[in-house]
C-alpha cells in the first residue's frame, strides 16, 4: 500500500478495485444497525440458520454442509485443511502464484505431508504432469488448489484437473475465496469435496465471515482425525452449528450483513452475478486495449474478476495509485516478485458501468 498522497483531501467514498473487500449495496450497509445481539440467544441461532440455508440455496448445493467462522478466508482455508487432511497420506499442492504458494505453506507448518507441483507466477498448471503424479503415486489422498488466482488474475482449470484419470478416487480441496460467486462453478460435475469461501468478495459482504463447505462423506472422515487446533477444528464447529449455536464469539454484525448480500445474491441470482461481472471485466479491457496496456498473462487464462497489468514505461505504482485514489479509485499492487511491475484491477462488487468509464479516463490522464 502507497503510504504517500495524504496531504491532500480525499473522497469520502472509494471505488474499490481491489479483490475484496468489495465495494456493498446501501442494504448490505445498512444491515450493520440492526442492533446488538447476544451469541448466545435464539436471535442468534435463527440467523445462523437463515444464513447457513441461504449459502446452499443460493448456489443450489443439496449435499454440502456449510460451516461458518469469524475471521478471513485464510482462516477457513486454514481450518479446513487442518481438519480434512489425513496425517498418513499426502496431499499434492497445485501452485502457480501467492495463494497456491500460500496452501504449500499451511500445509507444511502443520507437517502435513505432501508432493508440489509449482510453476512461476502466471504460467498455467501443467495437466499432464499432475495426471502422471497422481497416477504414479498411491500415497496421494487429495489435491489442494486455488481457483481463482488473485496474484495474476488467472483462472485455473478446475474441470479440467477434477477430470483427469488420476484424479479418479482422489479428494479435491479448492480454495474458491476469490472465485465463489463470481466464476462459474459445475457443482453437479465437479466432484469437490472441500470449498473454502468468504462473505467478503463475490458475494458482495463484509470482511469478518468465512466458511468452509463439505461435500457428504467428508464429515464422517474428518471425525476419524483427532482434533489438531482448539480454535481451527471444523469438527467443532459443526458440532455447535447443528444445535444453533456457536463455539467462540462470532462477529454478530458481519453476519447481519452476510444475511442481506446471500438475500441480494439469491434475488440477483449467481449466472446473473457472473455475466454482470463479465460485463464489467470486458469494458475494463476493452479500456486497457485502447489505452495500449500490456496483460501480464495471456488473456485466454483470465478469470472474470481480475485483470493483472503491466506497469507503463516511467509510471510506478505508488504514483499510479495515488493518483487514482485522490479521483475517489483504489487499485491493487502486484505481489512477490511483480510487487513494482504490475497493478490489478478487480471488477467484484457492487459497482456501475459510470464508475469503469470514470476510472478509465482518469486512468488515461495519469499514463498518458
Amino acid at each position: 500500500m502507497s503510504s504517500s498522497g495524504n496531504s491532500k483531501k480525499l473522497p469520502e467514498k472509494y471505488i474499490l478495485l481491489n479483490p475484496g473487500p468489495v465495494n456493498t449495496s446501501k442494504k448490505v450497509k445498512q444491515s450493520l444497525l440492526r442492533g446488538d445481539l447476544c451469541h448466545r440467544e435464539k436471535e442468534f441461532s435463527n440467523l445462523l440458520l437463515k444464513v447457513r440455508q441461504n449459502l446452499l440455496k443460493a448456489f443450489g448445493l443439496k449435499n454440502y454442509f456449510p460451516i461458518f467462522l469469524s475471521g478471513s478466508g485464510t482462516l477457513a482455508l486454514e481450518t479446513a485443511l487442518v481438519s480434512t487432511l489425513d496425517p498418513k497420506r499426502k496431499v499434492l499442492v497445485l501452485s502457480n502464484g501467492v495463494y497456491g504458494d500460500r496452501i504449500e505453506k499451511i500445509i507444511s507448518l502443520h507437517g502435513f505431508r505432501k508432493e508440489i507441483i509449482k510453476v512461476h507466477l502466471g504460467e498455467p498448471l501443467p495437466l499432464d504432469r499432475i495426471n502422471q503424479l497422481l497416477l504414479s503415486d498411491s500415497e496421494i489422498e487429495s489435491v489442494a488448489m486455488v481457483h481463482h488466482e488473485t496474484s495474476t488474475g488467472m483462472l485455473n482449470p478446475l474441470r479440467k484437473i477434477a477430470q483427469l484419470k488420476g484424479m479418479k478416487g482422489k479428494r479435491l480441496i479448492v480454495d474458491a475465496i476469490s472465485s465463489l460467486g463470481g466464476e462459474e462453478i459445475s457443482w453437479g460435475e465437479i466432484p469437490i469435496h472441500v470449498c473454502v469461501g468468504t462473505a467478503n468478495k463475490c458475494i458482495q459482504g463484509l470482511p469478518g465471515v468465512s466458511f468452509v463447505l463439505l461435500r457428504e462423506g467428508e464429515l464422517e472422515k474428518m471425525h476419524s482425525f483427532p482434533p489438531r487446533s482448539l480454535y481451527l477444528d471444523l469438527k467443532t464447529y459443526w458440532k455447535e452449528q447443528e444445535s444453533g449455536g456457536v463455539p467462540f464469539t462470532p462477529a454478530v454484525q458481519t453476519f447481519y450483513a452476510l444475511d442481506t448480500a446471500l438475500e441480494e445474491l439469491i434475488e440477483e441470482g449467481v449466472k446473473n452475478r457472473i455475466q454482470r461481472y463479465q460485463q464489467y471485466s470486458a469494458r475494463f479491457r476493452q479500456g486497457f486495449e485502447n489505452l495500449g496496456l500490456e496483460y501480464l498473462i495471456d488473456p485466454k487464462y483470465h478469470s472474470g474478476t481480475l485483470t493483472a497489468l503491466k506497469l507503463p514505461a516511467g509510471v510506478s505504482y505508488d504514483a499510479l495509485h495515488d493518483q487514482l485514489k485522490a479521483q475517489g479509485f483504489v487499485i491493487y499492487a502486484g505481489q512477490g516478485d511483480l510487487k513494482t511491475k504490475i497493478f490489478r484491477v478487480a471488477n467484484m462488487g457492487n459497482l456501475k458501468l459510470k464508475d469503469i468509464d470514470r476510472f478509465l479516463k482518469c486512468l488515461e490522464k495519469i499514463i498518458k
